[in-house]
């Protein structure tokens, strides 16, 4: 389902039907104290990505320190979450508590005022020490109404066995992880869905890399206004580059998004591909994991840019915030905090998720892992910080850009077309 009007405009709307409410209360609609004697604190959670240690050590540890009280997990899927979200932020009787949102997503939902402000609450939730780029996009005229959760890093998992098999050595530019993405393909021609580099057509968060590191951008800021950049020469070519590793060095479907990819890499249909640290985990785990032979193979690296530094990769992860309309302010305040305590944050760590206090990030370790993952940040980029971003995402322009890329269309015109759906989003 496609997002109807602006995203922004509607939660605005709510905003201000919510604000007439509060009007005729006192703001806390607690019935004793801080409510914990029955109240449910609902928690959005979304994917796969925090484990389930971190999960349970919540629920434990919050219904412990309020006694009476229940806090209740529910999971949601990334696919069509602005559109859940815009829906259930908007009313009293299906709002989540606290809801996790990608950082990409939340500028559009703070400046609309969905979350309530943590202004008040940051230096106890770690101030200085919480990631300053993602404080910074959940921050409206001063306010922060968001807090970072974790940062994902993408670098690349590639299985040594078939590099060496193929005589292929570690790429050390961006030029050579195209050529060795193409050559790893077509030196394993069984089974035919084989990925050199896998890279499914609407994987525009990958596919971003390649517009960056041709120095093109998604969207520039101009005297205030956001405007659409796809169609710029740089980062036309920057797209082309996605389209020969597309066609070339990828058996992924065209059509097909990025979910899942540990499930072909451990089948061995995938000898590259570049993903979160935290799927390390799931290659690792004995029951979904790779069988033990290509476990051992598993290798990690930092997608080298175009001069052998690290390329700019996107710097995704989430956000946590509590709900406008959450009638259980001060309780659901309380699970943001001790979802950035360091207890929990240690979970997530373990997890290989950069955690949201910058101090925590030497718990990622010192192996190969770890240093992919600092590599990887050195250089990370975040989406653009326009107001309508979320518009942007929830209309899956960027999906079916790249999915048309990968099929093998016109390169410009298509960046043509979709900077024009771009323009009419991007300032909300």
């Amino acid at each position: 389902m496609r997002i109807k009007k602006s995203l922004a405009a509607a939660v605005t709307a709510t905003l201000a039907v919510a604000t007439l409410a509060a009007c005729g209360s006192d703001g806390n609609d607690e019935e004793t104290g801080n409510g914990a004697e029955s109240a449910e604190i609902r928690v959005w959670l979304n994917g796969e990505d925090t484990p389930q240690e971190a999960r349970d050590w919540l629920k434990k540890t919050f219904e412990d320190e309020n006694p009476g009280a229940t806090l209740t997990i529910e999971q949601q899927e990334w696919d069509g979450l602005v559109e859940r979200l815009t829906t259930a932020l908007s009313s009293e009787s299906e709002t989540p508590d606290v809801v996790e949102i990608g950082n990409t997503q939340a500028p559009t939902f703070t400046s609309a005022g969905a979350f309530t402000d943590l202004s008040g609450e940051l230096g106890d939730l770690g101030g200085d020490d919480l990631l300053p780029g993602f404080v910074e996009g959940a921050t409206v005229d001063g306010k922060t109404y968001a807090v970072p959760y974790y940062a994902g890093s993408k670098y690349i998992f590639y299985r040594k066995d078939l590099l060496a098999k193929a005589g292929l050595e570690v790429p050390t530019t961006l030029d050579e992880f195209v050529e060795t993405a193409i050559a790893l393909k077509k030196a394993n021609p069984k089974p035919a869905n084989f990925s050199g580099f896998w890279f499914p057509g609407q994987d525009w968060r990958n596919g971003a890399t390649f517009i960056w590191a041709a120095n093109g951008d998604l969207a520039t800021e101009e005297g205030g206004e956001w405007q659409p950049a796809l169609s710029s020469p740089e980062s036309v070519a920057g797209m082309e580059t996605a389209q020969r590793l597309f066609l070339e060095a990828s058996g992924a479907p065209k059509d097909g998004n990025e979910a899942d990819p540990w499930t072909p890499f451990c089948a061995g249909e995938v000898g590259m591909m570049s993903t979160p640290g935290w799927v390390k985990g799931l290659l690792e785990d004995p029951e979904t994991g790779c069988p033990d032979g290509h476990a051992k193979q598993v290798g990690v690296f930092a997608l080298p840019g175009a001069d052998g530094e690290p390329a700019p990769v996107l710097l995704g992860g989430s956000d946590i915030a509590v709900a406008a309309k959450s009638p259980n302010q001060d309780l659901a305040k309380e699970a943001v905090a001790l979802m950035l305590s360091e207890d929990y944050q240690t979970l997530m760590a373990d997890a290989g998720l950069t955690p949201a206090r910058t101090s925590l990030a030497t718990l990622l370790g010192d192996d190969e892992y770890g240093q992919a993952t600092v590599e990887a940040a050195s250089n990370a980029t975040l989406t653009p910080a326009a107001p309508g971003w979320a518009n942007v995402e929830g209309s899956r322009v960027l999906e079916d850009l790249f999915s048309a890329i990968a099929q093998g269309g016109d390169v410009a015109e298509l960046a043509a077309k979709a900077d024009e759906q771009m323009a009419e989003q991007l300032n909300g």
